[in-house]
């Protein structure tokens, strides 16, 4: 049986602002159908990643590529196979999400019959059928996450990547949010998952990559991570990795804190 074909590529891909250096040397490549949990503290460069691999971000050491395509020579032609759900919803507020996933869509050239329709079927997906004409500013968090989500594969993009895509969501919506990570994956699309989630990643994910101060420390499935640092739970291992000081240290500097 023939490898699955690679989807995404880095080498020594590193990024510096002023004598601050964000990334060092990375070195991966995803296959297409992989859903992959890409894990880090604040700081670590996680986002730095993401924005270098959807195209935001051009300034940068090494190679990159992302659906056969240089990042540093075809930005434009990359956003157009992938899709991309930040974590922050900054939403045009005046905006109703039918119109913002128009914009959306003619953004990627689709005719407005297969906008509307596909939009109608996926906000209808996520419970916004009445919402669809009203204007977003008076949405709750979570509804305007939903909005993303259907922004972000209305054009059926090969590669998608979640940047904390549940922050927001009830219960039933990550529910749902999970189911359609697995269903897209068996399709063959890629899923490139930035999250602090460390449950849902273990449970969800086939390959996780964690980084620590702009270096990859660990690459593998759950269970390779698990057999290598002898841990049972990927919050655990997450915390071996990248935890420089004593989290019961720390908890006690706290409570002592408050006793002051």
């Amino acid at each position: 049986m023939s490898e699955p074909r690679s989807v995404m590529r880095v080498e020594n891909l590193s990024k510096h602002y002023g004598d601050v250096t964000v990334l060092k040397s990375l070195n991966f490549s995803v296959a297409a159908g992989q859903v992959v949990g890409y894990l880090g503290v604040n700081g670590a460069g996680k986002s730095t990643t993401i924005k270098i691999l959807i195209g935001s971000i051009g300034d940068f050491h090494g190679e990159a590529q992302v659906c056969g395509l240089d990042l540093r020579k075809d930005s434009v032609a990359v956003k157009r196979r992938i899709g991309y759900v930040p974590e922050v919803a900054l939403l045009y507020d005046a905006l109703s999400p039918m119109e913002y996933l128009l914009f959306h869509g003619r953004m990627h050239s689709m005719a407005d019959q297969t906008i509307t329709q596909r939009a109608r079927a996926l906000l209808s997906v996520f419970g916004l059928s009445s919402r669809e004409n009203q204007p977003m500013q008076s949405f709750s968090k979570g509804m305007k996450q939903k909005v993303l989500l259907a922004a972000g594969t209305l054009h059926d993009p090969d590669v998608l990547f979640l940047d904390e895509p549940m922050s927001g969501l009830d219960a039933n919506a990550v529910l749902l949010l999970k189911e359609i990570i697995l269903r897209l994956a068996k399709c063959g699309k890629t899923i490139f998952y930035s999250s602090h989630m460390l449950d849902v990643v273990e449970r969800l994910c086939d390959r996780i990559i964690i980084l620590d101060r702009g270096e990859i420390v660990a690459d593998g499935s759950f269970e390779h991570l698990k057999s290598l640092k002898k841990e049972k739970s990927l919050e655990a291992i997450f915390g071996e990795l990248t935890s420089h000081q004593s989290i019961r240290g720390l908890a006690d500097d706290y409570m002592g804190a408050l006793a002051l």
